[in-house]
């Protein structure tokens, strides 16, 4: 398949991975969970940060993630552990989970197989397994889907996300025609210019999702900034060095008032430096909706800018040399 297909196909890969886990025995769990890491890399380890992002502000117990070989020193017996591997082979994610397993933590898994499943098989953790053999970052979806219904089964979160991600899929097949008009709009003014990706706080994950496919499909780079932090140091910098920059925020109507304030003044002191600036709205009701609704149509861009720059967006020649070049020490 071509990564456009992927994200042609991507409200079923949510519908798909609702139904896999509707079908998953998982076992009850008997600790008291103070506290949940999310071990993951890449396209697996982005769905920890946006899941974070999005029920954070909801629960009463710290979610955080970890996107390399160490894990906070607060992990215990009381700590519930995701590692969530596409391919069940990530270096890192498998150093951090077995630092976990040391540290007597509750473990849970998402993967489509590899060594993370042989390892879940083996000392009966609670797995979710989802199809192989695609593109991680093409199978957001389903790992990003997965991570709600194992945070609802070991009842860190309610029900209600359910509603929100069938809202979700109706809400992307409804605007499928006008996410893809914005998004070849967008990867016009993004063609042959540095990115530069602005967000409100509690949205970060989608902005790195956004940067990441750019770096992955599109073959470019570019860098994210998150608001109102940006306001104290980068909002400086638009003085020297701003050629051939295009500027995209992304924003929702659930954004922190005084934040969406903070935005249309950076937009109007932007401006006086680049005409390239472009807003894009989310659409639905919840930040499920309005988080995948800008990710696919982040995904979009990345496709429409990859054919502009006349690259393959599934080759990941690099990234497979440096995982070649570790597996040698």
């Amino acid at each position: 398949m071509k990564m456009n297909e992927y994200i042609d196909d991507f409200s079923n890969h949510l519908r798909e991975a609702i139904e896999i886990a509707n079908n998953t025995s998982l076992t009850s769990c008997t600790k008291e969970i103070r506290n949940v890491l999310i071990c993951g890399l890449g396209g697996s380890g982005i769905g920890g940060t946006i899941v974070s992002d999005i029920i954070s502000p909801k629960v009463n117990i710290p979610i955080t993630s970890t996107k390399d070989y160490s894990v906070p020193n607060f992990v215990n017996e009381h700590t519930l552990v995701i590692a969530n591997s596409y391919s069940g082979n990530t270096e890192e994610t498998l150093y951090a989970l077995e630092k976990c397993q040391a540290k007597g933590a509750e473990i849970a898994v998402i993967t489509s197989g590899g060594k993370l499943k042989v390892i879940a098989d083996k000392n009966k953790y609670n797995k979710i397994i989802i199809p192989g053999n695609q593109p991680p970052r093409a199978m957001f979806g389903y790992a990003f889907t997965e991570l709600f219904f194992m945070l609802h089964h070991y009842r860190i979160i309610d029900d209600s996300f359910k509603t929100d991600f069938d809202k979700a899929i109706t809400l992307i097949d409804s605007e499928k025609a006008d996410i893809q008009k914005q998004a070849i709009s967008l990867a016009k003014k993004m063609h042959k210019q540095t990115p530069v990706i602005y967000v409100a706080n509690g949205f970060e994950g989608v902005a790195v999702r956004f940067r990441q496919q750019l770096n992955e499909n599109s073959k470019m780079l570019c860098w994210h900034h998150v608001v109102p932090e940006m306001n104290h140091n980068e909002l400086l910098g638009w003085r020297t060095n701003i050629n051939d920059l295009a500027v995209v925020y992304f924003r929702n109507k659930s954004d922190y008032n005084r934040n969406q304030i903070r935005m249309d003044i950076n937009k109007k002191v932007i401006s006086k430096f680049t005409e390239n600036i472009t807003q894009i709205w989310s659409k639905g009701d919840s930040l499920i909706e309005n988080s995948l609704y800008h990710i696919n149509l982040g995904d979009w861009v990345s496709w429409y800018l990859s054919v502009m720059n006349n690259v393959d967006a599934i080759e990941i020649d690099v990234i497979d040399f440096l995982k070649g070049e570790l597996a040698k020490v």
